[in-house]
């Protein structure tokens, strides 16, 4: 009796334990499993890093004159446009020396006038023998002083009015400027003081670092670092921002480094990227999803079908008389939900995608047979 109760013990325990049951009870039905064939069609791989946006355009406004600031012409944060007035520094003190400067060329001009002149009417008496040539030599020579004394005058005059303009702190490009740095009424310094800043927003570049082995693959396989021939493979990327599921901004990669970083072992590259919202902002971390190979024709299969033989990975595929065979298979990234068989699979096979802890290899099987989307949600 107590023997009887081991017996019917024992499978119980298995189970419990966590052991394999065997596939199909003698003389049973075989077991029933959903089978598929994988999906195959054109993909590409692509591989992810993190980096960092950071602006096309990056300018500290300082003076360019001293003096002490009038008047500021911007709201802090706004957009400003090329050429948009920002700040007013005091003009007076410029101004007075631009007079002065016209009229020391006036001056300048009125002596260049009568000394050519002086200069002709000794010519034309020293022709008649009626002065010498000494007087005459002594004109001329005041003629070219008088000249230039004209020129150093239009040299002063145009400095005086780079000044002058230079009182007039306007936006060097097109972007969104930061808050005020001084207030009105406090003097500013001649390429010392910082006004603000303005960076660009649209588009933006995107900055990060790739190891070394990834890059001689990229370069083998798409060119990339190649010099003139980069212009030549367009290289579109993806980049997610920080708490976004999937990466939705588009870019163009149009920059890779001379040279690796010695202490990392990385090579910089850059992608610019559209920001017509200008919800980017430069200094953001993001998620750049880039093109590890060119297009080719991919063999999917669902994560679920794929068994673990010590450190080998398997698939079970169903021959024809439904009996199952085990296949070696190596295994790449996943793309549109499903994992890429790099090797081990043709695509023309019928494997198991559920109820792999039923089947066993070499035993028979019944299948129901399932269509896989191309795309597993």
């Amino acid at each position: 009796m107590r023997r009887h109760w081991l017996a019917a013990a024992i499978p119980a325990l298995l189970v419990v334990a966590g052991l394999p049951a065997r596939a199909q009870a003698p003389g049973g039905p075989p077991p029933t499993v959903i089978v598929a064939k994988p999906v195959v069609k054109e993909v590409v791989e692509h591989d992810d890093y993190t980096g960092r946006f950071n602006a096309i355009e990056n300018v500290d406004v300082r003076a360019r004159v001293t003096g002490y600031l009038e008047k500021i012409h911007f709201q802090d944060g706004s957009r400003v446009k090329k050429g948009d007035l920002l700040f007013t520094i005091d003009r007076r003190p410029y101004k007075a020396t631009l007079d002065q400067a016209q009229a020391a060329l006036a001056s300048a001009n009125a002596r260049l006038n009568f000394s050519q002149t002086d200069l002709e009417r000794a010519q034309t008496l020293s022709r008649s023998g009626n002065i010498s040539e000494q007087v005459t030599d002594q004109r001329r020579q005041a003629s070219l002083t008088a000249q230039a004394d004209v020129e150093s005058a239009t040299a002063a005059l145009r400095q005086a009015q780079l000044n002058y303009d230079f009182t007039e702190v306007r936006s060097p490009i097109d972007g969104r400027i930061s808050q005020r740095r001084v207030t009105e009424g406090n003097i500013v310094i001649t390429d010392q003081t910082v006004l603000t800043s303005i960076v660009s927003l649209d588009p933006i570049y995107f900055s990060f670092p790739v190891d070394e082995r990834s890059f001689l693959a990229y370069q083998g396989n798409l060119r990339i670092g190649m010099g003139a021939t980069q212009k030549e493979h367009t290289v579109r990327v993806l980049i997610a921002l920080t708490g976004e599921a999937k990466p939705t901004r588009k870019g163009v990669l149009d920059f890779v480094d001379n040279q690796f970083d010695a202490q990392t072992g990385s090579i910089m590259l850059r992608a610019t990227v559209e920001n017509p919202d200008n919800f980017i902002k430069p200094g953001l971390f993001g998620v750049i999803s880039m093109p590890a190979s060119p297009p080719f024709q991919g063999v999917l299969i669902p994560d679920e079908a794929v068994a673990t033989n010590q450190d080998k990975r398997i698939v079970y595929v169903v021959k024809d008389d439904n009996t199952v065979a085990s296949q070696n298979v190596r295994l790449g990234p996943k793309i549109d939900g499903y994992r890429v068989v790099r090797d081990g699979l043709k695509g023309d096979e019928t494997i198991v995608i559920s109820g792999l802890t039923r089947v066993r290899p070499g035993a028979k099987v019944t299948p129901e047979r399932k269509d896989l989307p191309p795309v597993k949600e």
